[in-house]
């Protein structure tokens, strides 16, 4: 995968496992997010099924107070018993004792793969390779690697960054089997004072989806599109990343005056990225300029990550740039061509970081 290939760091592979993963139902965040709690408590690296039960059954019952589809399938005896403990019919210990027979059935298995194969550094181990045992049938557990507690030794930047970019992922996921992507989330845009991600549902309501922040900035590497700065998308961090327009606001009135409203959608997923606050308003900042042919090849580079990464905006994503990938370099070209005749000046800022993506 060139998105870990570019930068193989650990980062990078646990976003490759959250962002690129296929999803037929939504256990691999619930256990992610159980992974980060516990290696936040670092007491052992052997974790039993029954003590990482609980964080990951909460996790899961959290979301199912708000989204009660949580698979593309029917719902399972852990399911079952989540919905359960929401209604106060089971009790916790109960909720424990189902979920450590239930609920990891096929989760720890498939958490690592990517494309068919498991991506080449875990977070944990199911199986001890130095003496040939599966640590669940032995020890009732599982066995976590150096590489998570290195991931998350700290509740620093990163680790908060990777905790919203999972939260993020999972409300997509479950908000496209809500709504059946495919008929209702063609028209997802992006509020300016919100910085959320919006749709309507058949009878117009507008329906919040997720932080715009959190759902990008794991195919930008938490880094700023522009130069490469490191950036956070944590409120109040001093590092906060801006939600800026590739080809800038200003043109929404103009290009609907043009005529082409129903091709190029100003405020759509494709045309938002993330950017430092000197890139997009300071001093020598983008403001109402066109970025440079360098950066719009990399604007499609970024949206190419999101389209194979069975995004759950992905059939958005392709009606509003092209179907394939020929069809949408043409669609950004033609957008590139449109903006720089009303605008004129082109940008590009000094490059602050290794190239991430």
């Amino acid at each position: 995968m060139s998105f870990v290939e570019v930068e193989p760091t650990l980062e990078n592979y646990w976003r490759a496992i959250i962002l690129f993963g296929k999803n037929t139902a939504s256990y691999k965040f619930a256990l992610a997010k159980s992974l980060i709690d516990v290696s936040l408590e670092r007491q052992s690296d052997l974790i039993t099924l029954e003590d990482l039960a609980l964080p990951y059954a909460m996790h899961l019952c959290e979301h199912l107070k708000h989204s009660p589809k949580q698979s593309t399938a029917k719902s399972g005896k852990f399911i079952n018993a989540c919905l359960e403990f929401n209604s106060g019919i089971i009790s916790e210990d109960q909720l424990v004792n189902i979920t450590a027979k239930e609920g990891f059935k096929y989760v720890l298995d498939a958490f690592h793969v990517v494309n068919t194969k498991a991506v080449n550094e875990r977070f944990f181990d199911v199986v001890n390779e130095e003496f040939f045992i599966d640590e669940r049938r032995f020890n009732k557990g599982i066995r976590l690697t150096d590489n998570l507690f290195d991931l998350f030794y700290t509740e620093g930047t990163l680790s908060k960054n990777l905790t919203q970019e999972t939260e993020s992922r999972w409300n997509l996921v479950e908000k496209a089997w809500e709504l059946n992507i495919n008929r209702n989330l063609i028209g997802v845009e992006f509020d300016q004072d919100t910085k959320q991600l919006f749709t309507f549902d058949d009878k117009h309501r507008r329906i919040s989806i997720t932080s715009s922040r959190g759902a990008l900035n794991g195919y930008q590497k938490s880094r700023c599109f522009y130069c490469f700065k490191e950036i956070s998308i944590t409120s109040f961090d001093d590092m906060l990343a801006d939600v800026d327009h590739f080809f800038p606001h200003v043109l929404k009135p103009q290009v609907a005056e043009a005529g082409c409203c129903r091709q190029v959608n100003v405020d759509g997923v494709w045309n938002l990225v993330l950017s430092c606050t000197q890139c997009n308003r300071g001093e020598q900042g983008k403001f109402e300029k066109v970025p440079s042919i360098k950066l719009l090849e990399r604007l499609h580079t970024r949206n190419e990550y999101l389209i194979s990464s069975h995004h759950p905006l992905r059939e958005t994503l392709m009606m509003q740039t092209g179907k394939n990938e020929q069809d949408r370099k043409y669609f950004l070209n033609k957008s590139y061509r449109f903006s720089k005749e009303r605008l004129i000046h082109t940008w590009e800022p000094r490059q602050q970081g290794l190239s991430a993506f």
